[in-house]
């Protein structure tokens, strides 16, 4: 094949299969990342894998609440909020403040806009976490709640402060973001890391994927399983669970998602 164009970026916008060998995180130009057409594609309506992924995240949450009632989670964090609000709805119950985390500009401006002007469909997500969960039921009008509790700042991952806040989420970020193992670890590792002690968490990733488009531009991606998520948490967290989400029509390249939930170590 014969590629013409001269940076990564070009050549993932124009299709290029050999382009995905090897790409770091920095080898991205994470602002030509489409948040709308994202939102539009995997959150405009709620779908069966993340009505899963809701229940086992919120009952998670949920469970922490009880089994350590006279614990408040003051400084939440969701790292690599993308175009999506909903594991940070998932912390609101637990915590009065919530970082959204964002390196691209495209998003950061994204999640400000939708802070202020939330679409409708996020109801549909609220709704299900609400479902037979107290503390969820018990919030009336949670897209408020949020625009008051969170804000966005603007990160690399890779350079989070470590032990820092009281919970976190990660959703489809650590394999999204490269091609490379070890950053994916890595991107693991630095969310976990920035937890404090002890302080609950919920990631999720896609399972084997071989990269994603969104718009007009191809991503790079790290093909993980099961067994490279417990390897990733291994000596940073403590009752970890894995939950594998059956998923198989939202795009090509992917073999259903992975969820992870547990408690930072050390």
């Amino acid at each position: 094949m014969t590629v013409t164009t001269t940076s990564w970026t070009e050549q993932a916008r124009a299709g290029h299969a050999d382009t995905w060998k090897m790409i770091g995180n920095l080898d991205v130009d994470w602002d030509e990342f489409d948040s709308e057409a994202y939102f539009d594609h995997n959150y405009g309506m709620l779908r069966p894998d993340d009505r899963q992924i809701i229940g086992i995240v919120t009952s998670f949450f949920d469970d922490c609440r009880r089994r350590y009632p006279d614990t408040w989670l003051r400084h939440a964090i969701d790292v690599g909020a993308g175009a999506n609000l909903y594991p940070a709805l998932a912390m609101l119950p637990f915590t009065s403040e919530i970082t959204l985390f964002e390196r691209a500009s495209s998003n950061c401006s994204w999640l400000d806009q939708q802070l202020r002007k939330p679409n409708d469909s996020w109801w549909q997500f609220w709704s299900e976490m609400a479902l037979d969960r107290d503390a969820y039921g018990k919030i009336n009008d949670p897209l408020d709640l949020l625009s008051r509790r969170a804000h966005v700042t603007k990160g690399n991952l890779f350079r989070l402060e470590p032990g820092r806040y009281d919970m976190g989420t990660m959703f489809f970020v650590a394999e999204s973001i490269t091609t490379r193992e070890d950053e994916f670890q890595r991107a693991v590792g630095k969310f976990v890391g920035s937890l404090r002690r002890h302080a609950p968490f919920a990631a999720a990733f896609m399972k084997n994927s071989s990269g994603y488009r969104v718009g007009n531009v191809n991503f790079p991606a790290c093909s993980v399983e099961e067994d490279d998520i417990v390897r990733a948490l291994a000596g940073v967290a403590r009752d970890v669970t894995i939950t594998t989400v059956d998923s198989k029509d939202l795009r090509d390249g992917y073999g259903g998602m992975i969820v992870a939930t547990g408690r930072k170590m050390v």
